[in-house]
């Protein structure tokens, strides 16, 4: 069951603007990644769904934050179908996230007031999915279907829409401060943020240090 309501989750998304995303088939070293990034002062993390037995991984990363206390907000990103949702959410997942629009995902997430930001790469999929009563949009590859531009384009005949872009977007402050400015209510970055290199050597500190660093880009082209 999720800690967090979906409102909490929506919020602290905007609110932060920063939704990492991350996926490693250790689960000591997802915890680590996961505390980093709450050190650096996220408030949110989406773990992928990928690799075999990444449920596995999840529940021990959910339970061992569960038990901690933490006030990070953990959910699952890369879910296609409800079935795997229905997992995730029994595992403790707070939100779900899909590279596609899935309706049966949305009837399920609606059901246990889980939130749920399905993949969008035009309008017309931002419309349907907001029926739907999505909150939050992703759209994906945010740099394929347009970049920063389709954000402020859309936000042009819908200012009511949230959009969290996922792809294409960089750990530079200009890039950080393109998407805000066009209007992204929040960023989603995976190993642009949490890269490889650092992982492998276990230099949780520079991950730390590189969540600071968005975060405080986005304040800064907030203002």
């Amino acid at each position: 069951m999720a800690r967090f309501t979906r409102l909490e989750v929506y919020q602290a998304m905007k609110e932060s603007g920063l939704v990492p995303l991350f996926y490693h088939p250790d689960p000591a070293v997802s915890l680590k990644v996961a505390e980093a990034c709450e050190a650096g002062g996220a408030r949110v993390l989406e773990f992928t769904n990928r690799g075999d037995f990444a449920f596995d991984v999840f529940r021990e990363i959910s339970l061992t934050l569960a038990e901690k206390g933490s006030s990070l907000i953990l959910g699952v990103g890369s879910v296609v179908d409800a079935p795997t949702a229905a997992m995730y959410i029994s595992a403790g997942a707070n939100f779900i996230v899909g590279p596609v629009l899935n309706a049966e995902i949305t009837r399920l997430c609606n059901r246990r007031k889980v939130a749920y930001l399905p993949g969008c790469g035009t309008l017309n999929d931002i419309a349907i999915a907001e029926e739907y009563g999505a909150e939050i949009v992703k759209i994906f590859p945010g740099e394929a279907v347009g970049g920063p531009g389709f954000i402020k384009a859309v936000k042009g005949p819908c200012p009511w829409t949230d959009i969290m872009p996922t792809g294409g977007v960089d750990a530079a402050e200009e890039n950080i401060r393109m998407w805000i400015e066009a209007g992204a209510c929040c960023v989603g970055m995976g190993s642009k943020l949490i890269t490889k290199d650092a992982v492998a050597a276990g230099d949780y500190e520079s991950i730390q240090v590189n969540v600071e660093k968005v975060l405080s880009w986005i304040f800064t082209a907030r203002k």
